[in-house]
């Protein structure tokens, strides 16, 4: 393991209700622990060295620098494009990415000595732009709190971008930060069909638990906005589907939608189409089709077909963006005539 941190002994405690399972089992770490109410899942506890991540200058972002709490996501969506960060770790992005999830136990506290740098100049920060802070990890060591304390306290607008609902317990300390620096909540809503959610995003909360957290954010006083991302070819892409959705988010109470189209790197694809044989053997040859070879992008066909059928949607709910607000996804190259993405 690439991990630099520091060993302890197998004197120290685990946090409550955390078995030890190894200590310093891979250089550089914590140690390895698992409960419970968990099950399947691993964590491997970590002091990181630096909680800000510069953000290329060549980024198309809209923000400069990244915090990451966590490193792999129990949310196992099989699309996800993080699943590459995994191979850092030298761990398989496929189940460990879903299972073997890194917890950098001390990032709030090596946040704040980073915030309060006299060099630091209070730059846009981004949380959910890599793995999701508000995965299910999160219930058990409630980094989030100290994260918005340490951003809100240095006087840093911040945004948040999750699929996760607890983003509801921070909402009462979000509202306060948002007193002292510009705060944006983004929710990530891809799938509106349940059974087809559950396959796909298995470890995620339901669309409707996330609708529902959209309209706590708004009841908090937060315009929030939506990631319908990816849109699935074939799956997600009927106009009665995206119409549907789309009239469910507006009712929820968000401010805009972007959406995209699916995007398949080189570390996703085997995995995404090997759950494409499980569950849906059909369209294998229409995806084949779509993304052959080492092609990550839909056609630009496809890509302008899409937007040609869901653009007149957002717009028929009133969800087009009007102003640039501080979240951000992948953001893709647009084709020639194809609308470029909007970034929150």
């Amino acid at each position: 393991m690439r991990w630099s941190g520091q060993r302890v002994t197998a004197t120290d405690d685990a946090l409550p209700g955390l078995g030890v399972a190894e200590v310093a089992a891979l250089p550089g770490h914590l140690r390895t622990v698992r409960a419970p109410e968990f099950a399947g899942l691993v964590f491997h506890e970590v002091l990181a060295k630096s909680a800000l991540n510069r953000v290329p200058g060549a980024s198309s972002m809209p923000f400069s620098w990244t915090v990451n709490p966590y490193r792999g996501c129990s949310h196992a969506c099989v699309y996800c494009f993080a699943r590459g960060s995994h191979r850092y770790l030298e761990l398989d992005t496929g189940r460990d990415f879903d299972s073997q999830l890194v917890v950098k136990v001390n990032v709030a506290e090596v946040l704040g000595r980073e915030l309060a740098r006299p060099s630091w100049a209070r730059a846009r920060v981004a949380l959910g732009t890599n793995t999701d802070p508000y995965q299910r990890a999160e219930g058990r060591y409630r980094l989030l709190p100290g994260i918005i304390a340490a951003l809100a306290r240095s006087g840093t607008p911040f945004s948040i971008l999750t699929k996760g609902t607890l983003l509801r317990r921070d909402l009462p300390q979000l509202a306060e930060a948002a007193e002292r620096v510009p705060v944006a909540l983004a929710m990530s809503i891809a799938v509106g069909d349940p059974e087809l959610q559950q396959s796909i995003e298995p470890g995620t909360p339901s669309t409707r638990a996330r609708l529902a957290t959209i309209a706590a954010a708004r009841d908090a006083g937060f315009a929030p906005d939506v990631f319908l991302m990816p849109v699935l070819p074939h799956l997600t892409d009927d106009p009665g589907q995206l119409d549907a959705l789309l009239r469910d988010i507006r009712e929820a109470g968000a401010r805009s939608v972007m959406y995209g189209p699916l995007h398949l790197r080189s570390h996703v694809k085997p995995w995404f189409f090997a759950w494409l044989e499980r569950e849906h053997p059909e369209l294998l040859p229409s995806y084949r089709s779509l993304y052959p070879g080492s092609a990550s992008r839909a056609p630009q066909s496809y890509r302008m077909a899409l937007a040609a059928r869901i653009r007149p949607l957002i717009r028929k709910h009133g969800l087009e963006r009007s102003s640039p607000a501080p979240v951000a996804a992948e953001p893709e190259p647009s084709a020639p005539g194809e609308p470029a993405p909007t970034l929150f």
